[in-house]
């Protein structure tokens, strides 16, 4: 899926007009989590560069961290709800399996009646997969929209699982979509490769396996993930759809005469993120990161890291968002950083 080149005229543009980000109080250490997964903090930090997470209280659920960001988001746009288009929140951790999550955090607003709002499961990837379809449904036209990313990945992982418990965080990030006077969203591309849909999952709790005493018994229900064929998949499939996608849209991360470019990635693992930033050739000041502070917050991570770049950004500047995970899939998106983008008031509270 392509949205238009950076040759296309304006007109009609819809860019990121403001951010936000929602990260728990609750700071959880290596050593806290890796004690019952069996591994020490430095073992931790030399494979995933994560010094430290943010985990939700118990009575916070996903709705909470997403309405809170969604909040500092439009506070940061200077978009009222009442004028919102569409509310999307990208989760693979809902409230609840139903009703929609993005209806919570729609009543939480205080969003008119009738306001669409809906979930979006790509997991990791979710908050781009959101971001470029709500971006052609805003395409042409005077609305805005809320695009949320929010997971509490805590709820769901065996503590005692080293390949996962010592990755993930919770928290949640916003942007509000609409008109801008820049080129806004440039392109956009989505792939998935349901060949690979077995490397990360939760067994159970679906219409496959439902939740019952023995899935409980069994630990079904918990997330689980093949890090190594991960990583694969990342170098075999990612690195060259980035590579091939900022070159088609004369955006390459670095030779000469390359224009400005800054790389927003999935906060998968740090030293994952590390390599692929220096193959691509993106230099350290461009690759932007929060893995080491705040771990991996699922569909969160992407606009976490992009509200946090923002004090770093200069209208004219560029943003590769890229998102890759359970699918397996992977999006990209393209951006021009434009003049009414605000700079974020972030929140620390859930």
């Amino acid at each position: 899926m392509s949205s238009p080149s950076a040759a296309v005229p304006a007109a009609g543009a819809v860019g990121v007009l403001g951010t936000g980000s929602c990260l728990p109080g609750d700071i959880v250490t290596n050593e806290e989590v890796g004690t019952p997964a069996g591994v020490t903090p430095e073992w931790i930090e030399q494979r995933t560069g994560i010094r430290e997470r943010r985990r939700a209280k118990p009575d916070d659920v996903t709705s909470d961290l997403a309405a809170t960001a969604a909040r500092t988001a439009l506070a940061s746009a200077g978009v009222r709800v009442g004028d919102l288009s569409l509310i999307v929140v990208a989760t693979s951790t809902p409230d609840s399996p139903q009703p929609p999550t993005a209806t919570a955090v729609a009543a939480r607003l205080g969003a008119p009646p009738g306001t669409p709002a809906y979930d979006m499961n790509a997991v990791c990837s979710g908050f781009v997969f959101a971001l470029a379809t709500v971006e052609r449904m805003l395409h042409g036209t005077a609305g805005h929209a809320l695009v949320i990313g929010a997971d509490i990945y805590s709820r769901i992982l065996d503590p005692a699982d080293r390949r996962t418990a010592v990755l993930f965080g919770d928290g949640a990030g916003a942007v509000v979509l609409g008109p801008t006077r820049g080129r806004g969203v440039i392109a956009t591309h989505l792939a998935s490769f349901p060949d690979h849909r077995d490397l990360i999952r939760v067994p159970a709790g679906g219409s496959h396996i439902p939740a019952s005493p023995e899935s409980l018994a069994e630990g079904l229900h918990y997330f689980t993930m093949d890090g190594r064929a991960v990583r694969a998949f990342v170098e075999d499939h990612v690195a060259p759809m980035i590579d091939g996608f900022l070159q088609e849209h004369g955006a390459p991360a670095s030779g000469a005469g390359a224009p400005r470019v800054h790389f927003v990635p999935h906060q998968a693992n740090g030293r994952m993120i590390e390599k692929l930033a220096a193959d691509l050739g993106f230099p350290p000041e461009r690759a932007h990161a929060t893995v080491r502070k705040y771990g991996n917050t699922g569909a969160a991570s992407v606009p976490v890291t992009l509200d946090h770049a923002a004090s770093r950004l200069a209208p004219g500047d560029l943003v590769l968002l890229a998102g890759f995970g359970g699918g397996m899939a992977a999006g990209l998106a393209l951006l021009e950083w434009g003049p009414r983008n605000l700079r974020p008031a972030r929140s620390t509270g859930g």
